[in-house]
């Protein structure tokens, strides 16, 4: 099919105007949204899954005519670190690339940079996955977080080892020996923390809770801690690539505990999977929204795959640009029925949004706090299971509600 330019479209689009109209009218100004991830470097795989994810939802929503009339651009932002998070974030609150709002960012250390720049700029920030509390506890008006918050993947790793992990085991929860393992980072430091937490009010039993330094070369000095332990349950929260890291420490040395729960971070990418191999089979993770999910609470999660493989010829990488697809859907619906880019009506039409649990393809529903945080959001019980073709799939065993497969007991099956 041949592809039409932008300038050639806008011609069309004025010709048609003058066709049905007989008068001359300028085409409708584009309405930019300024969309900034990390794009390369070590995060660059998810972040480009999440871009890809707000890039189908715009298009969609274009498709149906725009935004009160305009239609959206997406103005591209690469953010790999935090100085270029703060950078970006300030080329396009400027000059001529001032954008309407933005959409973010994936990880906490871009969203904390990016949303301040924003925050001063005093434009709307949409976040749609970052986890830390950090990102919300500044106090800020115009930042607006879609996505679950650490306390909700803390609370979904917990009951799965109550509800699932201990029974499967036949033993109580308060038997097994638990460790919480987390990347010294705002993100891993908030999970831990809220892990940690939930273990003493509910009675259970930590033997080590450690932090380990951002991009470790090696986890195996951390392995053998785990080890000495005798850890039973290993609840861990890192950067993407620290799963296989673990993984690559519990094969060298021969071990590996009843079950590994992971907190998003690279737990649901296909390329995880992949690079640990068999080894990853009864994996656990508090994680976004998986494709293979029942849909009545998640409408149209399972026919995301397609419009994704249509779009760009692969199939999705992960649960991060399904998640990012539903929150940028919901902004680009608040931004239309503010009917305008002021930013006090944005915020009305945002705090405006109600909408109930499993009605979004994230299996969310909408309603912000004071605050700016969506307080229907939660992380889905996600285990990697053998498919039917061979390999691994991630799938969707908790809640009952979202669950499309019975759990595995432990690693390995």
């Amino acid at each position: 099919m041949q592809r039409i330019g932008r300038r050639a479209f806008v011609g069309l689009a004025g010709a048609a105007w003058v066709a049905r109209t007989g008068h001359a009218q300028a085409p409708a100004q584009d309405l930019r949204l300024g969309a900034i991830f990390p794009l390369s470097g070590p995060s660059g795989l998810l972040g480009d899954e999440c871009f890809r994810g707000v890039e189908l939802a715009v298009e969609e929503r274009n498709a149906a005519g725009g935004v009160f009339g305009r239609p959206v651009r997406l103005v591209r932002a690469d953010a790999p670190d935090d100085a270029a998070a703060a950078a970006e974030a300030r080329r396009l609150a400027q000059g001529n690339e001032r954008v309407a709002a933005f959409l973010g960012s994936f990880a906490t250390p871009i969203a904390l940079p990016a949303s301040q720049v924003a925050e001063l700029a005093g434009i709307p920030y949409f976040e749609l996955g970052a986890l830390a509390d950090a990102v919300m506890e500044r106090g800020f008006r115009w930042t607006f977080r879609l996505s679950p918050r650490a306390a909700d993947f803390a609370a979904t790793a917990i009951d799965a080892v109550s509800g699932i992990v201990a029974p499967s085991l036949g033993v109580a929860p308060d038997a097994l020996r638990i460790a919480i393992l987390h990347e010294e980072a705002a993100g891993g430091q908030s999970v831990g923390a809220a892990q940690e937490a939930l273990i003493r009010v509910r009675s259970l039993t930590l033997v080590e809770r450690i932090a380990y330094a951002p991009r470790p070369a090696d986890l195996t000095a951390v392995v053998a801690r785990l080890r000495g332990q005798e850890a039973q349950v290993v609840l861990h929260c890192g950067a993407p690539g620290d799963e296989v890291s673990l993984f690559r420490a519990l094969r060298d040395a021969g071990w590996r505990p009843r079950m590994v729960i992971g907190a998003a971070g690279g737990y649901g990418l296909t390329e995880s999977a992949r690079s640990i191999g068999d080894d990853m089979l009864g994996t656990m993770s508090a994680d976004w929204t998986p494709f293979e999910v029942n849909e009545r609470i998640a409408p149209g999660a399972r026919a995301f795959p397609d419009l994704y493989l249509r779009r760009y010829g692969a199939e999705p990488r992960s649960g991060h640009g399904l998640a990012a697809f539903a929150g940028a859907r919901v902004v680009l619906d608040a931004l239309h029925r503010a009917g305008s880019t002021e930013r006090d009506r944005i915020r009305a039409a945002v705090q405006a949004t109600d909408l109930a649990e499993g009605t979004t393809p994230a299996g969310w529903g909408v309603r912000f706090d004071d605050r700016g945080q969506n307080l229907r959001a939660a992380p889905v019980l996600c285990q990697w299971q053998a498919a039917p073709a061979g390999g691994l799939r991630q799938v969707a065993i908790g809640p009952a509600a979202a669950a499309v497969a019975d759990a595995l007991p432990r690693l390995g099956g």
